[in-house]
């Protein structure tokens, strides 16, 4: 077995490492320091490319067969250890590079001491951070598949069922409740896209790139490159270990798709209020009050839209750490874990509880419809009703607003005006302009690409559908890594 000197080499700062300093940091200052508490998340990552430099290095005889042999049965045993929890995590060796690397060398005790040739903690860092961030894009990517869905499943259930479309939250023209949910899906769709760009952007290696200049060892980058899934070395050293540009777009992809799942989470707060009543969210996703006993409340949609906030945050805080570094590798950088963890965690928290949920309320037809009878929902149908006998549209939109004000005076709907009051403000008028303020027929009429009409919205729930379908595992395309 190894003796202790190995333990106690690894457990070192790299502060003491080549004989620099004399004296130990300061115990405030180490603590101040230490990331490990936070960077322990990227274990798996970091035992990934420990791997892969090793076999590397093996490749190229810069160690030797033996000794990757004892590096792979270490930390093999290692991750098993992690995996399980029992892992020993020591705040005094600073971060999960140090923690792993001094339980190695504890185990295998040279072998482990040799497999940081021709590597910094830079370079092992920025490729560590690169596998945590491209897997959960793609990881959270199919989150967002998940929910949308459900969305699709929701909207053909609804097909029919018309509600009013709002502009500044009034009611302006009536839609298909199915149309509405395809928008959420759009969205939705666009914020998946985005993460797997992140991550096809980022899947460049900065392993070999050591602190900022490379090495003077023959390391062969592609080999590790190839290794882990990454299409190939990054092109520059000091780019390499310095920019964190990745995890902005990594970062700025959550805090969009957070703000598109506030504006849903808003969206049912306003419907299951009784003023609305569109939606009533299931007992599983609705909480009570401490004091009133009437009460449901849409909590679980209002922490969804609290919680965007924190995103936007965490794309803040990377952001303005790095505005002010120069190359290549600064210390500040420890601190962009926790905002990368919490954007990850905070997303993928959001849409699994909006996915539970919009699996399981249930809509209200009754009360959408009875919104349309009133708000003047197909005012919009007179003008365009007069447009088609060639009145000019502005001369027909002013009609249409008089005609309005006549009703709101008469505390009546347009519909329920008598015929001679239209042809007052329009001789052109006949009986065929009470059809054309039909709900159903005016939704129908809007029959163009992207409209609300019964076979268009048809047509973009299958286009979403095949979409979602082609990108399922053992269905579709690969995302980029490999992976389907």
């Amino acid at each position: 077995m190894p003796s202790d000197r190995y333990a106690r080499r690894a457990m070192s700062s790299d502060k003491a490492w080549g004989g620099r300093f004399d004296a130990d940091l300061d115990a405030t200052a180490a603590r101040f320091s230490a990331s490990v508490d936070t960077d322990k998340r990227l274990a798996l990552e970091d035992i990934a490319g420990s791997l892969a430099h090793a076999r590397m290095l093996a490749s190229r005889a810069v160690i030797s067969a033996a000794d990757l042999a004892d590096i792979e049965r270490g930390l093999a045993e290692i991750r098993a250890e992690i995996e399980a929890g029992t892992f020993e995590w020591d705040a005094a060796r600073e971060d999960v590079h140090m923690n792993i690397e001094a339980a190695l060398t504890a185990k295998v005790g040279d072998a482990g001491a040799r497999l940081h040739t021709g590597r910094s903690r830079n370079d092992q860092v920025a490729t560590d951070l690169r596998l945590f961030a491209r897997e959960s894009c793609l990881r959270t990517a199919r989150r967002i598949d998940a929910l949308e869905s459900v969305l699709v499943e929701r909207a053909r259930e609804h097909v029919d069922t018309l509600l009013p479309g709002y502009t500044h939250l009034q009611r302006a023209q009536p839609i298909r409740l199915a149309h509405h949910l395809h928008a959420w899906v759009e969205m939705l769709d666009r914020d998946a896209a985005r993460l797997r760009d992140a991550a096809r952007r980022m899947n460049e290696s900065p392993l070999g790139s050591g602190a900022l200049a490379g090495t003077t060892f023959p390391l062969d980058r592609e080999m590790t490159a190839r290794e882990l899934g990454f299409d190939r070395p990054a092109a520059n050293s000091l780019d390499a270990t310095a920019d964190r540009d990745f995890l902005v777009e990594s970062a700025a992809a959550l805090a969009t798709c957070a703000i598109h799942l506030s504006r849903f989470g808003e969206e049912l707060v306003l419907w299951s209020s009784q003023e609305f009543g569109f939606v009533e969210m299931s007992d599983a996703f609705a909480t009570g009050s401490s004091m009133m006993p009437q009460k449901k409340n849409p909590d679980i949609a209002e922490l969804i839209r609290g919680k965007s906030a924190r995103v936007v945050g965490d794309l803040v805080t990377l952001l303005v750490l790095q505005k002010g570094l120069p190359l290549a590798y600064n210390r500040d950088l420890q601190e962009d874990k926790p905002p990368l963890f919490d954007a990850f965690d905070t997303v993928e928290s959001s849409l699994a509880v909006m996915t539970g949920m919009m699996a399981t309320v249930r809509f209200r037809a009754d009360r959408m419809a009875a919104a349309l009878r009133e708000g003047f929902v197909t005012a919009t149908e007179v003008a365009d009703w007069l447009v088609t006998r060639g009145v000019p549209f502005r001369e027909a939109h002013a009609v249409a607003g008089r005609l309005v004000r006549i009703a709101l005076e008469r505390g009546s709907d347009l519909v329920s005006l008598p015929l001679d009051v239209f042809r007052r403000e329009h001789a052109s008028f006949d009986d065929s302009i009470y059809v054309a303020l039909d709900p159903a027929v005016a939704v129908e009429r809007r029959d163009l690409l992207g409209a609300p009409a019964r076979a268009r919205v048809l047509a973009a729930l299958d286009a979403a559908e095949a979409r979602l379908d082609a990108r399922r595992p053992g269905i579709g395309a690969a995302d980029g890594q490999g992976r389907a």
